[in-house]
Order: C-alpha cells, then sequence, then structure tokens
C-alpha cells in the first residue's frame, strides 16, 4: 500500500512537468492556433509591432520613358517601372518593362491605412500593393499586373518575418476581403482599405517618382532624368 500510495503522490507531478513542457515548447511557437484573420489582427502582438515599426514612407517606387514610337500612325509608350526598396531609394527590388498605347498611363495600387489603436505608437500607418499599369484606351481590368493580389509584396517582405509563414500568406490574401465591411474594419481599427491610381502623360528625359505619405496617399512627383 506504501507504494502504491507513493505512485498516487508521484503521479500529479508527473502531469505538472508535462504541462509545463508544454507549455515551453508553445511558447517557442506563438500563435500557432492563429487560424483566421480575425484572430491575426485582434490577437497578434508580433503583427501589431510589425506595424509599429514600419517607418515613414516616402519615395517607393519610380517609372520613365524607355522608347517612344509611332507604328501604323499611333503613339505606343514603352516605360521601366521600378520599384525601391524600403530603406534604400536607390535599391530595386521590382523592375518590368510595358509598352502601351498612347502616353497616357495610369498606375493603380492598393492601400491598407491602420488607425492609431493598432499601431502601438499610436500613430498611424499605410501599407499598399502595386496592382497594375494601362492606357487609356483599355479598362482597369484589360491593365499589366504588377504584382499579384494576395501575395505578398517585396517590399514588405521583412515586415513581418516575425510570423509563421502560413500567417504572412493569410494576411495578405485576405485583408483586400474587408474592403467593404464597415464592422470589422472598425473592430480592426483599420481606417481604410482602397485602390488609389495615379496617371501622367509620359514623355522622355523624365524620371517620374511615386511617393506616399503617412494617410496612405500616393503622389507624384517629376525630376529630370540625369
Amino acid at each position: 500500500m506504501a507504494e502504491g500510495s507513493k505512485k498516487l503522490k508521484i503521479l500529479p507531478l508527473i502531469i505538472i512537468v508535462a504541462v509545463l513542457a508544454c507549455m515551453a515548447y508553445l511558447g517557442r511557437t506563438p500563435y500557432k492556433a492563429v487560424a483566421t484573420i480575425h484572430q491575426l489582427l485582434t490577437e497578434n502582438k508580433e503583427l501589431k509591432q510589425a506595424l509599429t515599426n514600419l517607418s515613414h514612407e516616402d519615395q517607393i517606387g519610380f517609372a520613365k520613358v524607355v522608347n517612344q514610337e509611332m507604328k501604323d500612325g499611333e503613339l505606343f509608350t514603352t516605360i521601366r517601372f521600378v520599384e525601391t526598396a524600403r530603406d534604400n531609394k536607390l535599391k530595386k527590388i521590382l523592375e518590368k518593362e510595358y509598352t502601351i498605347s498612347g502616353d497616357i498611363v495610369h498606375f493603380d495600387a492598393l492601400i491598407v491605412k491602420f488607425g492609431s489603436k493598432m499601431v502601438m505608437d499610436g500613430k498611424t500607418r499605410a501599407l499598399y500593393l502595386w496592382r497594375r499599369v494601362y492606357c487609356e484606351k483599355m479598362t482597369p481590368a484589360e491593365g499589366f499586373t504588377i504584382e499579384e493580389p494576395g501575395a505578398e509584396p517585396r517590399r514588405y517582405k521583412d515586415l513581418l518575418e516575425a510570423l509563421p509563414i502560413e500567417h504572412r500568406k493569410m494576411f495578405w490574401s485576405e485583408i483586400w476581403e474587408l474592403a467593404n465591411d464597415t464592422e470589422k474594419l472598425a473592430e480592426y481599427d483599420i481606417d481604410a482599405i482602397y485602390g488609389n491610381a495615379v496617371y501622367w502623360k509620359l514623355r522622355e528625359g523624365l524620371i517620374y517618382v511615386f511617393k506616399i505619405n503617412s494617410s496612405g496617399q500616393v503622389y507624384p512627383e517629376i525630376v529630370p532624368d540625369i
């Protein structure tokens, strides 16, 4: 009986040790239970910290005319579109060329603007995803793709690196689907999710710089190509 009683006393200790070991393991792999965009936006401190770490952005890329020529009485413009790194305006992270009809070119981006509660320092932050390029004779749906909606933008590859890959995929694939749900936007402290298109009548010898402010507004600046 004494031996049986001793075993009964040891058993709770074994259970406690097992529970503590389990908790330690889960501590090394945080937020494994996150399965929905709701949980990610409301429970994940790593996401909030990442948004807080997002510095004020200024230049986000540029475009320039590579060639303009007439073909069968119609003007065609070939442009080079470049997206630059967050920490280095001279570093190219995406570079593509497009040939379009005419000389007026639209550049379309999706914007998600977070409010002060979502960001730990109380200041708003905005993320964006370049979507497409199109001309006056095309509908936006016919535009040339820059980055695929739902994919992780190259510019923010390091931003959410503290999150597991499945959480990062969830964030970028589902965040845009919240645009028309006003209740959820308010709950997640997202001020707005919307499209922002800028366009120019392009000429050779100029660089068309894209800039973005803290409220998520993309705006242009033109400088000589020297």
